[in-house]
């Protein structure tokens, strides 16, 4: 059953609004450039400790680096996750644990955006590998702290594109057609069923973390030339440059859903944040489409999810 919309507590929230982050731990997927790297300059300038899981160590301390520069006392911490890679995301989720005992909440922003056909070191289409299956990964890995953490969150990105969403059951790594657009949209939705189901099995177990979904809207970041770009400059990535320039809202605005996800109070699980219009603007809770809130869809994505990754949850409320 969908939500009641229930409008959020301000309505143009800004960056200004956030209170301070302090004692806070916070994961952020992809946190070296574009929505990630913003976000985790905002929260770690309200005191938060950052863990920028980053995919190149080189960049991730680049942008480490930038952002000291700006904010000295920042807690930043940069550690290696490839999300195409299983063996990487349990390497990153032992680290953590080893160096963390709280994680407040787990941001799983990072992704990858019509590239060509490509496969994950496992051996699944890499968007649908990416977006969904490595954070799926993640989340289920670092459940047991944060579950073990009073009141903490997980913030999945979602997109746009899960309007035109379809999960193909029948051929799920698109190996017998592969089409950019609509393997992207495979894995937004995708997103959208696995934070919806994630705060479902939360609930039957009366814990106090949550589940959420956001979408930035249409925002500027190398995400829209990065993935077209893979193996050399293609019309896409051209097209995406001139509509970026005309369309696009600034990185600024378009973290403000994942950050208002991410801190306030008035949140609760199942919501679902993005701009108020449908690519652009101010945060507001919204719905997914029709779509998206298949419960039995939903179970088998999340069956099938465990089965390909090997990567059971443990719903323990004694954790």
């Amino acid at each position: 059953m969908r939500k009641k919309i229930i409008p959020l507590v301000k309505d143009k929230w800004e960056i200004d609004d956030i209170r301070s982050q302090e004692g806070k731990v916070f994961v952020i997927t992809g946190a070296n450039s574009g929505l990630g790297y913003f976000s985790t300059k905002v929260l770690s300038s309200k005191g938060a400790e950052v863990v920028m899981a980053v995919r190149s160590m080189e960049k991730g301390e680049k942008a480490r680096e930038a952002i000291l520069e700006e904010y000295p006392e920042a807690s930043l911490n940069l550690m290696e996750l490839d999300l195409s890679s299983l063996d990487s995301i349990h390497q990153f989720s032992e680290q953590f644990k080893d160096r963390f005992n709280r994680l407040d909440v787990l941001i799983n922003n990072a992704g990858i955006m019509q590239p060509p056909r490509l496969e994950t070191v496992d051996g699944f289409e890499l968007q649908f590998g990416v977006n969904h299956l490595g954070h799926f990964a993640l989340t289920g890995l670092l459940l047991p702290v944060l579950i073990n953490t009073g009141g903490s969150r997980v913030v999945t990105q979602s997109s746009i594109a899960h309007l035109f969403g379809k999960i193909n059951f029948d051929d799920i790594n698109h190996v017998r057609r592969y089409g950019r657009t609509k393997a992207y949209a495979q894995s937004k939705i995708a997103n959208l069923y696995f934070s919806y189901e994630l705060d479902r099995r939360l609930r039957q177990i009366n814990s106090s973390t949550i589940s959420v979904a956001v979408h930035p809207g249409y925002t500027r970041t190398n995400l829209q030339k990065s993935g077209p770009q893979i193996g050399g400059k293609s019309l896409m990535s051209r097209v995406y440059s001139v509509i970026d320039r005309i369309f696009a809202q600034k990185v600024e605005m378009g973290s403000l859903p994942m950050l208002y996800a991410s801190t306030m109070d008035d949140i609760e699980g199942g919501d679902f944040i993005g701009p108020k219009r449908i690519g652009r603007g101010h945060p507001k809770r919204i719905r997914s489409n029709k779509r998206s809130y298949d419960l039995i869809v939903a179970k088998k994505l999340w069956e099938l999810s465990e089965k390909m990754t090997g990567i059971e949850y443990q719903f323990d409320q004694n954790n």
